[in-house]
């Protein structure tokens, strides 16, 4: 029971990590796609990366000592699964607390979400769910028969025909649980009016701020990770020490980054992932663009790469951002306010304010 619920746990762990690492690209594609982005849809999101991960735990996972590895056979009679049924069966007491039943039971549960989550969230068909659900299930029989492809000198598990039945039977009753979810709902295909625009509210400017500041994080933990690990294997301990330097390297990489991005598309990441984008002003586009970076996430990394106490000036800028978030039209925020610029939905065609005459003739055109 211990290893069970570690292996939930170490489930849990990977799907969180993994839908931090993949959540700025998610959201980017959601609004392309799907025109935006909801509560259950991120949820449903995050129980599939959670599933995927539990899968291959409970299925490969724990990984035996090689020094006490038995060799497991192998059962290609798909009927063996209804004769070790029938004996389960047969068992005294209640039947379905026999090892046999819940063999059963348990091998279908787990691959019952699979059928579900392959047309609810990817809106794959039935036969296609179908013939993955048979898939997954053969890739994993096959990791288990060749010793983890050939880690182990022979496979530690069972490989068994009837799990690779009972498994597919699973993931196709998920597939018609799936049927539960209205069609415009289903998968990450393009909807009709993915490209009309949407009300800038203050929910999508918190989720680009929320963006910009996970993406610089995870740039710059990677790079500084980067870093240290070739001034290790390079035997530069000096440089190497208190990690200072890949700390260092790390900033310089993510401040460029969303330096170059904001310059060029006039939008930093977070902005282009929930499709915003700044308009208008009294000010040349280039120095906009940059007062701009220096109000965002720009200003709060270059800032907290300063000497104390100066770095907090990066914690001043992040409180000053979030609270005119909440005190500017439409949650411009200190970009907008720094550059004189208004908010609007990239999606929409903007008419520049001082083309009256041009706008009425198209309108009566």
């Amino acid at each position: 029971m211990r290893d069970q619920i570690e292996l939930g746990v170490l489930a849990i762990v990977c799907g969180v990590v993994a839908g931090i690492a993949l959540f700025v690209p998610f959201v980017a594609i959601s609004y392309r796609r799907r025109g935006g982005l909801t509560f259950w849809r991120v949820v449903g999101w995050a129980a599939f990366l959670v599933y995927f991960f539990a899968i291959w735990t409970y299925t490969l996972l724990p990984l035996p000592d090689p020094d006490t590895i038995r060799c497991a056979g192998v059962e290609l009679d798909p009927r063996g699964v209804i004769r070790d049924v029938q004996a389960g069966l047969r068992r005294p007491g209640n039947p379905l607390t026999s090892p046999e039943v819940l063999q059963l039971a348990l091998n279908i549960v787990l691959f019952l979400p699979l059928g579900f989550f392959v047309r609810a969230l990817l809106g794959r068909g039935f036969v296609v769910t179908v013939l993955i659900g048979l898939g997954v299930s053969a890739f994993i029989e096959t990791t288990q028969i060749t010793g983890v492809w050939g880690i182990y000198p022979c496979a530690y598990r069972v490989f068994d025909v009837g799990d690779l039945l009972t498994n597919t039977t699973g993931a196709m009753i998920g597939a018609l649980l799936s049927l539960v979810v209205p069609r415009r709902h289903r998968g990450l295909a393009r909807t009709d009016d993915a490209d009309e625009p949407d009300p800038v509210s203050k929910r999508r400017r918190i989720l680009v701020m929320f963006c910009d500041y996970l993406g610089a994080v995870l740039v710059q933990a990677a790079v500084a990770l980067l870093v240290q690990l070739v001034l290790i294997l390079a035997g530069r301990t000096d440089l190497s020490q208190d990690g200072t330097v890949a700390s260092a390297a790390g900033g310089i990489v993510t401040a460029g980054l969303w330096l170059a991005v904001t310059l060029a598309k006039g939008r930093t990441i977070g902005d282009l992932a929930v499709e915003l984008r700044y308009v208008g002003g009294p000010l040349p586009v280039p120095l906009a663009r940059l007062l701009r970076y220096l109000g965002g996430i720009g200003g709060i990394v270059l800032a907290g790469m300063l000497p104390a106490p100066f770095n907090l000036l990066s914690a001043a800028l992040a409180v000053a951002g979030v609270v005119m978030l909440f005190t500017t039209d439409r949650g411009r925020g200190l970009p907008g306010v720094l550059s004189g610029q208004r908010l609007v939905d990239a999606r929409e065609d903007v008419v520049a304010p001082t083309a009256p005459v041009e706008r009425e003739s198209r309108s009566s055109g």
